[in-house]
């Protein structure tokens, strides 16, 4: 698919590895000024300058410091993204930890609760400061970041699974908020990656992770992992207006046609497909479980 982000606004949390760079740097090459954010100054600054160097000299790239779970930190990023560039048209809500790997009564509990507040606080407080300018123009992008914790129990790595769980069901929630206002919400499912998260995992070891997912998080590390590209190469097309319309949706970036979903708004938009749901007994053909 080809399309544009030229004159577009973005603000992308998490955006000094990972990603969450990736992502900003699929942006700044379809156009868009973009407005990096994370707690990290010096890695921040580095991102900056390299995306510096493929932006076509009528874009601006900002690095500013923030933590999102901070309420203050987010309206000040907000407002002085408002008072340099103009305007926001995307949020990518990327900002986001695993937190303790343990079982649940041995996690410290204060790591367990701040997985919360940066993984989903975080990511509404950002809706919450952007959601006024986006209702002036009208329109709006909102991303969220899920990952393995919003469809599946990941036992011993549960602030992130909860968080993410959340996440989910905030954006499918929140699209139908701002629907009127042709603000689109979606949530990403990027694929197994070989980020930083991941050497977390293997740092902390079976036995706080269990045999299981630190087996197949070895694997992972040894095979590659799904390339940063397929999950910014979504990003990019749900910030642009070739999405518009498509809001409310789990996408994932490995498994999902989402390139030809442009030409099945209708069905989507009056279907529960690509969202989060419970399968009852009559979804696997059980006869004894529902009325």
């Amino acid at each position: 698919m080809s399309f544009s982000l030229s004159g577009k606004v973005a603000i992308v949390t998490g955006a000094n590895q990972g990603l969450g760079l990736e992502i900003a740097r699929h942006f700044v090459q379809l156009g868009a000024s973009v407005v990096l954010c994370a707690r990290d100054r010096g890695l921040l600054d580095e991102a900056r300058e390299a995306l510096c160097g493929l932006s076509n000299g009528g874009q601006c790239i900002e690095a500013i410091t923030a933590d999102v779970s901070n309420s203050g930190d987010v309206s000040q990023l907000v407002e002085t993204t408002l008072s340099r560039l103009g305007r926001i048209d995307i949020l990518v809500n990327n900002a986001g930890i695993y937190g303790p790997m343990d079982v649940i009564e041995a996690v410290d509990w204060a790591q367990w609760v701040k997985v919360i507040e940066i993984n989903l606080f975080g990511s509404v407080l950002m809706c919450r400061a952007v959601l006024p300018a986006m209702k002036a123009q009208r329109k709006g992008k909102i991303i969220q970041l899920s990952g393995g914790g919003a469809t599946n129990p990941m036992p011993r790595i549960s602030a992130y699974a909860v968080s993410k769980a959340a996440v989910v069901r905030f954006a499918e929630t929140l699209a139908e908020e701002v629907r009127e206002y042709g603000i689109d919400v979606n949530a990403i499912a990027p694929g197994a990656l070989n980020t930083r998260l991941l050497d977390e995992v293997l740092a902390a070891g079976p036995e706080k992770v269990g045999d299981s997912f630190f087996d197949k998080s070895l694997k992972q590390k040894e095979s590659g992992g799904t390339s940063l590209d397929v999950g910014a190469n979504l990003a990019a097309f749900l910030a642009s207006d070739q999405s518009d319309g498509i809001t409310s949706k789990l996408i994932s970036a490995v498994w999902d046609n989402w390139e030809h979903w442009p030409e099945h708004i209708d069905e989507l938009n009056s279907s529960d497909v690509y969202t989060l749901r419970r399968i009852a007994g009559r979804d696997r053909g059980l006869a004894w479980g529902d009325k």
